[in-house]
């Protein structure tokens, strides 16, 4: 079952915002709406699958609607029409003690500006939603010790939030976010308050401890370059609208319109390509293959920017494996240049 599923989800800001949907249903635009009506659509019919154990990535211009939908999934902001749903449970059906109850146990969020209470030690930031929860004292500073331990922050637990750097304020947030445990962690632009070079040490934490917990991540942001890194599956956003979903290599060699084609344009697909995008399929003495003792082997899994070298170098065909070491296929060295040289908006073969 999928873990959350958005269909027809449409957000109007205004004094009526019911009153704007015929108008919607019409093709009325975006802008027209808003001149004759004085109502902003944020979101018009989103449709939205999030699978259990996946990072989806919601990416678009500032006012493309991205932070309205993360916050439509907790109705921190609430849908004008459409549905929502947690593991098959009506989000939008949810009464206030319901909803409350969601929020604390099944969904964390992380935000962009931190929002720690600065009054509050590092310990006891991480420990707060288990403190609303009414979790005794003593178990919620071992859980958010452990957590603090998990994010690098080991030492810092009675430091308050002024003492520590963005990125150090930042794993606290999510610590905090993941010490209630929860389904799903929203994260709003989470890292784009961030310096460069702390901003890609936390996209490679998080990359580690997802891998270690498979939570189901909606991580927001309008960094193409976070999305391809973070993304197992990438939405795109244009004034409220989706536009295109897809994998990253999708994203990249098969843009769905001239606003995906815009963001993609520049992008180094050697960073998005993996080998089994190119690979030619098991040869027929592959078993013979297989026994070589001096044969070169790549992952299927692989980025093609991480097996350049070890193709360019080869004499021959380099061998292609799966996870369990099964061959699979093989690639060349103008296979892999091919690919690369392509136009940037074709797809792989």
């Amino acid at each position: 079952m999928a873990h959350i599923v958005a269909e027809g989800l449409s957000k109007v800001f205004g004094p009526n915002p019911r009153s704007v949907l015929p108008l919607l249903e019409r093709g009325v635009g975006k802008d027209e709406i808003l001149e004759q009506t004085g109502h902003t659509v944020g979101l018009l019919d989103v449709d939205v699958t999030i699978e259990p154990g996946e990072t989806f990535v919601v990416m678009g211009l500032s006012g493309s609607g991205k932070s309205t939908l993360v916050r439509c999934f907790n109705r921190l902001i609430e849908p004008t029409s459409g549905t929502l749903t947690l593991d098959g449970t009506d989000v939008l059906a949810l009464r206030p003690r319901e909803l409350r109850a969601m929020r604390r146990s099944r969904m964390g969020m992380v935000f962009q500006r931190f929002a720690l209470l600065p009054h509050r030690s590092v310990l006891d930031n991480v420990g707060f939603g288990l403190r609303v929860q009414g979790v005794s004292r003593a178990e919620r500073e071992r859980q958010a010790g452990a957590w603090i331990e998990r994010v690098g922050l080991q030492g810092y637990e009675r430091s308050l939030p002024r003492e520590l750097s963005g990125g150090m304020q930042q794993r606290v947030g999510l610590a905090r976010a993941l010490c209630t445990d929860p389904d799903v962690l929203l994260m709003d632009e989470a890292f784009s308050a961030l310096d460069p070079l702390i901003r890609r040490e936390m996209q490679g934490e998080l990359l580690r401890l997802q891998r270690e917990l498979a939570k189901t991540i909606v991580f927001i942001t309008h960094d193409l370059d976070e999305a391809l890194r973070l993304g197992d599956r990438i939405a795109v956003l244009k004034d409220g609208v989706v536009v295109q979903v897809g994998t990253p290599t999708e994203i990249v060699t098969r843009p769905a319109d001239d606003y995906v084609k815009a963001f993609v344009e520049d992008v180094d697909r050697s960073r998005v390509m993996k080998v089994r995008h190119i690979m030619a399929p098991v040869p027929d003495d592959a078993d013979a293959a297989d026994q070589t003792v001096n044969a070169v082997r790549v992952s299927s899994e692989a980025l093609l920017q991480d097996v350049v070298a070890d193709v360019a170098a080869a004499d021959g065909p380099v061998f292609v494996v799966d996870r369990e070491g099964r061959l699979v296929g093989s690639v060349e060295a103008r296979s892999v240049l091919a690919a690369l040289a392509r136009g940037p908006h074709a797809a792989p073969s």
